[in-house]
C-alpha cells in the first residue's frame, strides 16, 4: 500500500486552498488527471473521502476541512525546516516568495528587485501579486516567505517593517488644469473614483475623504489604477493615486496630477514577515538596504 507523502500533502493543500481541480492543477503545475489521482491515492490511503466531488466544484467532507489545516500546519514546517537550514548557510540565498499588493506591485516591485538581485545575488525571487488579505492569508499560512503592503497589517504573528512614505495625489480631467485644488471636505463631496472592494488603496481613499461606506452600485469603481486614471481623463469624476504610480498611470492620459492641501494624505510602505520564520533576522536585514523608486512625479504643489 502507498504511503502518505508531502506530495499528497501539497496536492490536496492546493486543492483544498482552490477549491477546483483544474486551477489546483495549474498552481502545482500538474495535469488535472494526476492532481485527481493524487488526492484519490491519499483518500485510499485514509480509508475515508475528503472530497465531495460535484459537476461544477468540489466541497471538502468535515475530515478533508479538519485534514487540510493539519496538511498546510505540516507544510508550512517542514518549509520552515528548510528556511532554517538556509539561515545558516550564509548571505540569502535560495527562494523568496514575496507577496505585492496591486497597487505597488507595477511601479516598485522591478526596482526592489534589481536591488535585492545587487545585494544578493544568490536569491531567486518569486513575487505574487494579491491584495492585503490574502497576502496576509498566505503569510501565515506559510505560502509566503514576505510581503510588501502598505503598513499598518496589525498582525500580531507578523513583524512590520517601514521602507517608505508616500503621498496620495489628485488626479483631474486636463480642463481642470489650474483651477484650485480641492479641500479634503470638498474632495468629498466630489465624484470621486474608486477601487473595487478588497483593495487597501480604497480604504484608505475612503478614509481620507471621509466618505460614507456606501453600498456597492452607488459609488463608481474600477479594477485597477489605470481604469481609474483613464475614466477620469474621460470627465467621468476625479480620483486619488499613490505617488509612485503617478509617472507611470498620467503619461499618456488627459488629465492634470496636483498635490493635495496640508495635511497632505498618505501611505507607509513597509515588508512583513512572520516573526516565527527562521529567516526573520535575515529578513530584517534584507529590509534595511531597501531604499524607494526614483520615480516620483512632478506634481504641482498646493499650499
Amino acid at each position: 500500500m502507498s504511503q502518505l507523502t508531502l506530495k499528497h500533502l501539497r496536492y490536496f493543500e492546493a486543492l483544498a486552498r482552490h477549491r477546483h481541480f483544474g486551477r489546483a492543477a495549474e498552481a502545482s503545475a500538474i495535469s488535472q488527471p494526476a492532481l485527481s489521482l493524487q488526492v484519490k491515492e491519499l483518500e485510499d490511503i485514509l480509508g475515508a473521502p475528503l472530497v465531495e466531488r460535484g459537476p461544477r466544484q468540489i466541497r471538502l467532507t468535515p475530515l478533508g476541512e479538519d485534514f487540510a489545516q493539519r496538511a498546510r500546519d505540516v507544510l508550512r514546517s517542514v518549509d520552515e525546516l528548510a528556511a532554517l537550514a538556509r539561515a545558516s548557510s550564509g548571505p540569502l540565498s535560495g527562494r523568496l516568495r514575496l507577496g505585492v499588493i496591486p497597487t505597488i506591485a507595477p511601479y516598485f516591485l522591478p526596482h526592489l528587485i534589481r536591488q535585492l538581485a545587487d545585494r544578493f545575488p544568490d536569491l531567486s525571487v518569486h513575487p505574487r501579486e494579491a491584495v492585503t488579505s490574502r497576502l496576509v492569508r498566505d503569510l501565515t499560512e506559510g505560502r509566503i516567505d514576505l510581503a510588501l503592503v502598505a503598513l499598518p497589517v496589525s498582525e500580531p504573528s507578523l513583524a512590520e517593517h517601514p521602507l517608505f512614505d508616500e503621498e496620495f495625489l489628485l488626479v483631474r480631467p486636463a480642463a481642470q488644469a489650474g483651477q484650485p485644488v480641492p479641500t479634503l471636505d470638498q474632495l468629498g463631496r466630489m465624484q470621486l473614483l474608486l477601487l473595487e472592494e478588497g483593495h487597501c488603496f480604497r480604504d484608505q481613499a475612503i478614509s481620507v475623504c471621509k466618505l460614507p461606506r456606501l453600498p456597492a452600485g452607488e459609488i463608481i469603481e474600477g479594477s485597477s489604477l489605470s481604469t481609474l486614471v483613464q475614466m477620469v481623463a474621460a470627465g467621468i469624476g476625479v480620483t486619488l493615486i499613490p505617488e509612485m504610480a503617478a509617472a507611470l498611470e498620467t503619461r499618456s492620459a488627459a488629465v492634470v496630477i496636483d498635490r493635495l492641501p496640508r495635511p497632505r494624505p498618505g501611505r507607509t510602505i513597509g515588508l512583513v514577515w512572520r516573526k516565527s520564520n527562521p529567516l526573520a533576522d535575515r529578513l530584517a536585514e534584507l529590509a534595511v538596504v531597501l531604499h524607494p523608486p526614483d520615480v516620483m512625479p512632478q506634481a504641482a504643489s498646493a499650499a
